[in-house]
């Protein structure tokens, strides 16, 4: 066997990442070697493999659900948003500078479809299936002339795709039927099928509806997963599916003692690797909540401030909102505050960065004894080390370097009575050490709050993981699955109306472009007949969409002279708008 298979989704956050990772699951306890891939993601939560890449975090933990170490190649390029119109683009696991969206999209994608190609064969010369995942939806068809993720990566694979809706959101019979009409007759001819996600009640109900789908475009529905509470499997960016998400849904354990303990997260902007308080919430008797009000802080037994991309943005949010005035009483008071990386760099005296803002000099909370110049090489890292007396494992990717004065050591950063801080992503994975931090934060906070002795975050996952993998493996039809990803899409697939306007032709279309339909669109290529419905009807013929170049510049360098549009790079002074809870933007 030496197959794949391409799980798109109608939108953003349909759940092709937890998807992905319960296939992954289900075909490795069948004892099939599985590797998960995405071609190119958008993420602020990333991981570091052992060999120093930075990939994205869904890619690690579908990785672990397939039971390999993560890779590089398993998440060739990574998009990390520094605003609503640039992004760092890290290329095999390290940052190679930054980019405007139109720079991206009017020309540089495209020209990564080789590496991601070359990527995605050497998976396939190692494992026995891939399974990739796309990228917010095929459909975009004003993307789709430079897709390497979506359609243009099952392309160049001649993959089959899998195409997954959110039924929770409503509308997922027009989703499916919308994606496919929009693709082009030879994207069309790869799209298998579709996967209904989040389903609630009786399926019974859905099924006259499944038919008449199957009727309209020709394609069968391979399952039907049901909605599952507090799954807090990491995924991407929005807030939507974070672990934000997941604690409001779920009811927290009783506590083993007495007390709960409350645990605030600032959610600053470009807010990264929020996944760090995962391990808090998965104890019992622990809440956590993210805020962005200072009177939100009042009753949290602990205070983070959590990493950013953007770290003097972050530090000037929390002064606009009264937040960093609130931390510093707090810190006056002896009550708890924890920084993680970008959290870490604000509690200090100050921050010399020409890097990441280019704001210069930049006075910090002066919480720790600690001053933060950014490099403009990042620093990438799986280190391990003791804290508290307790062994500690995490992952480090930022570009400041702390300069440590004073107080008491804590892992690569230092504590000053209540307050820590460090770069240091992951350590609250570690159990032991977990327990002896919370024992801590429990006694400066007055609580009576008792660790649970038994609580183990690694099994927890675990847990979760083979949880994907049981709805998998239940609920949809596995036996179509494996002939999907062992054989390709179905020979035959009949085309839908009316197909991509002409000119948007993606890698690896014919030179003069695709139209929606073959000309005579009665029956389109390969001679299967359209669907009763839609015999007849031709394509809507349309003028391609057209992306201008961009801007690009290496890391800390200063924009060039060129004209700067409304999509070019953002520099000081910029008064563009910014999400606090950095919500996913689509380049």
């Amino acid at each position: 066997m030496s197959g794949g298979l391409l799980v798109a989704g109608t939108t953003s956050d349909a759940g092709k990442s937890v998807v992905t990772a319960g296939i992954c699951r289900w075909l490795v306890r069948q004892g099939v070697k599985v590797a998960p891939f995405k071609a190119q993601n958008m993420s602020l939560n990333s991981f570091v493999t052992r060999e120093g890449a930075e990939i994205g975090r869904a890619q690690a933990m579908q990785a672990q659900a397939a039971r390999v170490e993560p890779t590089a190649l398993m998440n060739p390029v990574l998009l990390k948003p520094g605003s609503d119109r640039s992004s760092q683009v890290v290329l095999m696991g390290k940052p190679v500078g930054e980019m405007s969206a139109r720079g991206y999209h009017g020309g540089r994608q495209e020209s990564l479809l080789g590496t991601v190609v070359d990527c995605l064969e050497q998976l396939r010369g190692t494992y026995d299936a891939v399974i990739c995942e796309g990228a917010g939806s095929p459909a975009e068809i004003n993307l789709r002339r430079t897709d390497i993720v979506n359609m243009g990566i099952a392309r160049a694979a001649r993959f089959p795709v899998l195409v997954v809706g959110d039924i929770d959101r409503g509308g997922v019979f027009a989703s499916f039927f919308g994606t496919t009409a929009l693709l082009s007759a030879e994207d069309q001819a790869l799209v298998a099928g579709y996967l209904v996600n989040k389903f609630r009640g009786d399926v019974s109900l859905l099924e006259p509806g499944l038919d008449m789908l199957h009727e309209l475009t020709g394609r069968r529905t391979y399952g039907v997963l049901p909605f599952t509470h507090g799954l807090g499997i990491d995924e991407e960016d929005g807030l939507r599916v974070s672990l934000r998400g997941a604690v409001r849904e779920s009811a927290v354990s009783a506590p083993h003692g007495e007390d709960v303990l409350r645990v605030a997260v600032c959610a600053v902007p470009l807010m990264s690797n929020f996944t760090d308080v995962d391990a808090l919430a998965a104890e019992p008797g622990v809440v956590v909540r993210f805020v962005d009000r200072a009177d939100e802080l009042a009753d949290a037994d602990l205070v983070i401030v959590p990493g950013t991309r953007g770290t003097v943005k972050a530090l000037a949010w929390l002064r606009e909102r009264g937040l960093a005035d609130a931390l510093v009483r707090r810190a006056a008071e002896g009550r708890p505050v924890l920084g993680i990386c970008g959290g870490f760099q604000v509690l200090g005296e100050r921050i010399e960065d020409d890097v990441e803002s280019r704001a210069g000099r930049v006075e910090g909370l002066g919480l720790l004894p600690v001053r933060i110049r950014f490099d403009r090489e990042k620093t990438l890292a799986r280190p391990v080390g003791t804290a508290l007396g307790e062994p500690v494992e995490g992952y480090e990717i930022h570009h400041g370097v702390a300069d440590v004065r004073g107080g008491e050591p804590f892992l690569d950063g230092c504590r000053v009575g209540a307050v820590w801080g460090t770069h240091w992503h992951g350590s609250l994975e570690s159990d032991a050490f977990r327990r002896r931090f919370l024992t801590e934060v429990a006694r400066a906070a007055g609580r009576r709050f008792v660790a649970a002795p038994d609580t183990s975050f690694g099994a927890l996952r675990e847990e979760q993981l083979d949880l994907l993998g049981d709805l998998v493996e239940e609920h949809a039809d596995t036996d179509a699955l494996w002939r999907l990803i062992e054989s390709g899409a179905p020979a035959g697939l009949p085309f839908v109306p009316p197909g991509a306007p002409v000119g948007v032709a993606g890698p690896g279309a014919p030179a003069g472009g695709e139209a929606g339909a073959p000309a005579g669109a009665g029956v389109p290529a390969g001679g299967v007949p359209l669907p009763a419905p839609f015999r007849d009807r031709g394509s809507a013929p349309g003028p391609g969409p057209q992306s201008p170049d961009g801007l690009e510049r290496p890391l800390g360098a200063a924009p060039g002279p060129g004209p700067r549009t409304p999509h070019g790079l953002e520099g000081p002074g910029s008064t563009a708008p910014e999400s606090p809870y950095a919500e996913k933007e689509t380049l």
